[in-house]
């Protein structure tokens, strides 16, 4: 008798099944959208893959835009998922082409929304896993956990690593969060590229309420 449980990702292809449109950037606190409905974000260092996982997800090729250039992504960028969530796509720390003024100005505004958005459900935060987790990625987690905020490590880019590399970068990332009380314990690993873990992503979105 086979005991193997096979996953259920319906409830995430049927979610992501919905178009999901680009609403509008933010730059200041004041421009948020009402926060009436269930919302979830997408953070990680410059260049770690995030616009990419975001079109990937939702089966778009442009939705959020994508550039081999760090720091890019230069405002709070909110897509509406189905009239039912937001995915939020938030400015890349750490290296980034771009003045310390306006790095500044970014960390704020992300302090801001993190610390005063009620609807945000979780932060996913966006690892590479060919480097591990960075000194940038620990404080960021340290911030999340002084704002209770829930999130969640997701590694990117697995398809550029061997198994026996991804799996002790898992294990070395539980490691790491084991003093981070806001993080969630389970690490996604995925592949845009490849489409490596989306349905579980899909799914754990999916599921929140």
């Amino acid at each position: 008798m086979n005991d193997t449980v096979i996953p259920d990702f319906e409830a995430g292809r049927k979610l992501f099944s919905n178009e999901c449109n680009f609403i509008k950037g933010v730059v200041s606190i004041d421009d948020l959208p009402a926060g009436d409905r269930i919302e979830v974000a997408f953070a990680g260092r410059s260049n770690v893959g995030k616009s990419s996982l975001i079109n990937a997800l939702c089966n778009r090729k442009n939705l959020a835009r994508t550039s081999n250039t760090p720091g890019r992504t230069r405002e709070i960028n909110f897509f509406e998922l189905s009239r039912d969530y937001y995915i939020v796509d938030l400015p890349g720390y750490g290296y980034a082409q771009v003045s310390k003024s306006t790095v500044s100005r970014w960390t704020a505004l992300m302090k801001a929304y993190l610390r005063g958005r009620t609807s945000l459900r979780r932060v996913f935060v966006l690892i590479d896993s060919r480097h591990g987790m960075k000194k940038s990625d620990l404080e960021f987690c340290g911030e999340l956990d002084t704002a209770a905020v829930s999130y969640q490590c997701v590694l990117t880019k697995t398809d550029k690593i061997k198994r026996t590399e991804l799996e002790k970068r898992i294990a070395a990332t539980e490691k790491l969060l084991l003093k981070h009380p806001a993080a969630f314990p389970v690490i996604l690993a995925t592949s845009s590229h490849k489409n490596i873990g989306l349905d579980e992503l899909r799914e754990t979105i999916a599921s929140m309420n």
